[in-house]
């Protein structure tokens, strides 16, 4: 099941606490919760919640706005079609911590791949400094992690944990 939510976070940050708030604690061993960035009717943060439970476990999370219904089922088609979304809980996100090599992040969660950026695909034995903060996207139908070179000789996500933000004080 995916359901699609729309709240109207206005930022990535908002929208991952809220997901971590009220998911991260549930135990439920498939679930991948994603954030989508939409437009309308006017930009902010969607969301996609996908389980292999019962609806039932899903129960007291909050109802999408009328006016926000089309937004929340687009995130939701997305993430079924498995074309975009950046996953935030997944299976195995609590072992993407420290270095690890791309292998054993392949193998210890649901990310599929890690490519470079310029599209090659990271070898087996390459490490991966986590930073702690590992967030795949769908891709052609793939859970795919974005990575660049890294100062340590292996790669490291290319999203950070805290970004500056844009037009900030320097």
């Amino acid at each position: 099941m995916i359901l699609g939510l729309s709240l109207g976070h206005r930022t990535v940050r908002e929208a991952e606490h809220w997901l971590t708030d009220q998911l991260g604690s549930l135990d439920l061993p498939d679930l991948v919760a994603c954030t989508h960035l939409v437009t309308a009717p006017y930009p902010h943060v969607a969301l996609s919640v996908a389980v292999a439970v019962a609806p039932d476990r899903l129960t007291g999370l909050p109802a999408t706005p009328p006016e926000l219904r089309a937004a929340a089922d687009q995130a939701a088609a997305e993430h079924a079609a498995r074309r975009s979304g950046r996953a935030v809980l997944y299976p195995g996100v609590a072992r993407m911590v420290g270095t690890l090599t791309v292998g054993e992040v392949v193998g210890l969660s649901a990310i599929e791949r890690v490519a470079l950026l310029g599209g090659t695909t990271a070898g087996s034995e390459v490490p991966l400094d986590t930073r702690d903060f590992v967030r795949p996207q769908w891709r052609d139908g793939q859970l795919v992690l974005v990575a660049m070179p890294h100062h340590s000789g292996g790669v490291a996500p290319f999203e950070v944990p805290d970004p500056t933000p844009c037009c900030a004080d320097h």
